[in-house]
């Protein structure tokens, strides 16, 4: 009699638990794939996951979000794109452009919302802004012509006599096109004489820091490579070390520690890519819903850092900073 109790409890255990992933298979309606180049900080992870809790999408509800990061290895995303589609997703997000390109030559079917920092049409990402065609669509970060040399007349304007600036980036992220591009006509028409120093992967940065250190440039613009940013406290604490002011397009930087930083408004982009995922979702195709370009755009200044680097920051660029790190 006590086994034969036993055994319908084990049953009545087996059938909830079964109903249970039932009612939760059932509850989730669409599945996300998330591949990362690198580090992504957790705040522009929050702005993704709130732009889809506006619209109605719970992580953990009814939507799933798996994600994978490559470490900072460029050439580890496309084995992760292929891992995320053997998951059946239903639709592909990614934040850079190296996720991108992955995401679109490993499938046409699947669609894919992109956070691009390139020139989304020069990457061959869409055929266009207004008309992407194709499975892409989405959202740049690039701002345009002539942002680089706003960038660096805003470390120019912090760094008092400052006549050399080091250009920090990685000729192997294709996101990065248009600042080799733009970056060297900037600099000579602001009378600055530029210091490219490339680096491809980790082990790389040695070298990499050890030719700055020799070259005794005033500042740096840190590309905003998938690379850098997933050592971006590497790089802010050498830059600490050497007394070298910095800028780059990533807030990260100046939170770990650099001075400053200027670009479009991170959070804002990843937030409104939640609007795309729902209306793919609802049945739109990507191809029909025109690229967004940037709108807002955020500087940041690290002023406890420009303290301890001796620095006054003239008044004019603090007011028009949009945070200033105490």
């Amino acid at each position: 009699m006590r086994a034969a109790k036993s055994f319908c409890l084990l049953i009545i255990l087996l059938l909830s638990i079964n109903f249970a992933d039932a009612q939760q298979k059932k509850k989730i309606s669409h599945t996300i794939g998330f591949p990362q180049g690198g580090a992504t900080p957790t705040s522009l992870i929050d702005a993704f996951r709130q732009g889809l809790r506006e619209r109605g999408y719970v992580e953990g509800q009814n939507i799933l979000i798996h994600y994978r990061r490559a470490e900072g290895k460029l050439d580890e995303i496309p084995a992760l794109v292929a891992e995320l589609i053997q998951l059946k997703i239903d639709l592909i997000f990614t934040a850079n452009t190296p996720s991108a390109l992955a995401a679109k030559k490993a499938t046409g079917s699947i669609p894919i919302v992109i956070v691009a920092a390139s020139d989304p049409v020069e990457a061959g990402l869409v055929n266009s802004l207004a008309h992407p065609g194709g499975n892409v669509t989405g959202l740049t970060s690039q701002p345009g012509s002539g942002f680089n040399q706003k960038m660096l007349q805003l470390l120019k304007d912090a760094v008092p006599g400052m006549s050399t600036v080091a250009f920090l980036g990685d000729p192997g992220d294709p996101g990065l096109a248009a600042l080799y591009r733009e970056v060297p006509g900037a600099a000579r028409m602001l009378g600055l004489r530029l210091i490219n120093v490339d680096t491809h992967e980790v082990a790389d940065f040695s070298n990499t820091f050890d030719t700055i250190t020799k070259e005794k440039p005033d500042g740096i613009y840190v590309a905003n490579s998938v690379l850098n940013n997933h050592r971006a406290k590497l790089i802010a604490d050498f830059a600490m070390a050497r007394r070298l002011p910095t800028i780059s397009g990533n807030k990260v930087f100046p939170e770990q520690g650099a001075l400053m930083s200027y670009w479009a408004d991170w959070f804002e982009i990843r937030r409104r890519t939640a609007i795309y995922v729902d209306k793919i979702f609802q049945g739109a195709k990507p191809g029909d819903l025109p690229v967004e370009q940037p709108t807002k755009f955020e500087l940041v200044i690290n002023l406890k850092t420009a303290k301890a680097l001796g620095l006054t920051i003239p008044l004019s660029l603090l007011l028009r900073a949009d945070e200033v790190i105490q």
